[in-house]
Formats: C-alpha cells, sequence, structure tokens
C-alpha cells in the first residue's frame, strides 16, 4: 500500500484540497473538491469545470437519479397534500388548480437542484467511475 496522494484531491499544480463532505457541498451547488466554485450553470445544467480549483466535471452524470429520488421520496408530502384535500374537502377543480398544482410543482421541481448536486458530488468523493470489463488476456 502506498500513500500516494489521490489525484483527484490534488490538481495539477500539486495543491491538495481537503476531502469534503457531498452533502455539505452538493446541496449547496458547490464544487465538490474545493467547495467554492459554482457546480451549477443555469437551474440544472452542470458546468464544464470548476471556475475556482478547475476540476473538470466531465466525471459527472447523474443520469435520471435526481427525477427518481424526488419521484420516490420528494414529491410524496405534495401528493398526500392533495389527496387529503379531495378527501376531506372536496373542492371544486379550480381549488386544486390554484393549491394543489403550486404545492405539487414545489414538491418535484425544487427538490432537483440540491439532489442533482448531492448526487454529482458523491461520484467524486466515492470516486465513481463508468464500469468497465476486465478481461483475462
Amino acid at each position: 500500500m502506498t500513500d500516494a496522494p489521490d489525484p483527484r484531491l490534488t490538481d495539477a499544480t500539486g495543491h491538495a484540497w481537503p476531502r469534503l463532505s457531498p452533502l455539505g457541498t452538493g446541496v449547496r451547488g458547490r464544487c465538490p473538491r474545493c467547495g467554492q466554485g459554482p457546480l451549477f450553470r443555469g437551474f440544472l445544467t452542470i458546468r464544464d469545470h470548476c471556475p475556482v480549483c478547475g476540476l473538470d466535471y466531465s466525471y459527472a452524470d447523474p443520469a435520471d437519479g435526481p427525477a427518481v429520488f424526488v419521484q420516490l421520496f420528494a414529491c410524496l408530502p405534495g401528493v398526500v397534500f392533495t389527496l387529503m384535500l379531495q378527501i376531506l374537502a372536496s373542492p371544486p377543480w379550480w381549488v386544486h388548480g390554484l393549491v394543489s398544482v403550486p404545492v405539487l410543482l414545489i414538491s418535484t421541481v425544487l427538490p432537483l437542484r440540491p439532489i442533482k448536486g448531492w448526487l454529482v458530488a458523491s461520484q467524486f468523493y466515492f470516486k465513481a467511475r463508468e464500469g468497465r470489463l476486465v478481461r483475462d488476456e
């Protein structure tokens, strides 16, 4: 076993970066290496690299993960609220339009960015890589 520095935590100049928590950096939309630079360009678009430390974000591929987490967990309170509103009050359709639709949008759209940031930061933290076949030659 060698004590060589982790190349993902050391930049081209040899600067060693501390190992930051994916929750601390990803949820805030910050670079998983330095914790300072922005991770996103726009609402859900990941930048090419960190403007502070230069980390290349090409490794980042959360795919459908954020949407799956939102569908399975984050939107549950909004759906329960809408169902309970219908069961307990039986309001007309326009009340659902004014109340339920915004609640469902808030409970499904707002969590997407922090969850995507957390997944990208987790990929960096745990050194997740694309699967490859290893063949005996």
